[in-house]
């Protein structure tokens, strides 16, 4: 299945981890494996958007910039 690994938590660590585990109707170990998941996948999005943002040419940006309309924001959507 996968391997084991042996954490130690802050009691009140462990504690809030139990009660939002059982209040999601996971096990512990759901939780944990969950967390450390979404963890990664951020970590790794923004190693992908710096290496994508490094691969753009600044003349490039600007020429979409220039071809953008110039509209007024919505109200909504206004500072």
């Amino acid at each position: 299945m996968g391997s084991t690994l042996t954490l130690r938590l802050p009691k009140s660590l462990h504690g809030r981890i139990r009660e939002q585990a059982k209040a999601d109707e996971i096990s512990i170990n759901q939780f944990l494996v969950t967390a450390a998941a979404e963890k990664l996948s951020a970590l790794l999005t923004q190693d992908y958007l710096e290496t994508e943002a490094a691969k753009g040419e600044r003349e490039d940006f600007q020429k979409v910039l220039k071809a953008v309309p110039h509209k007024e924001p919505e109200q909504y959507d206004s500072l």
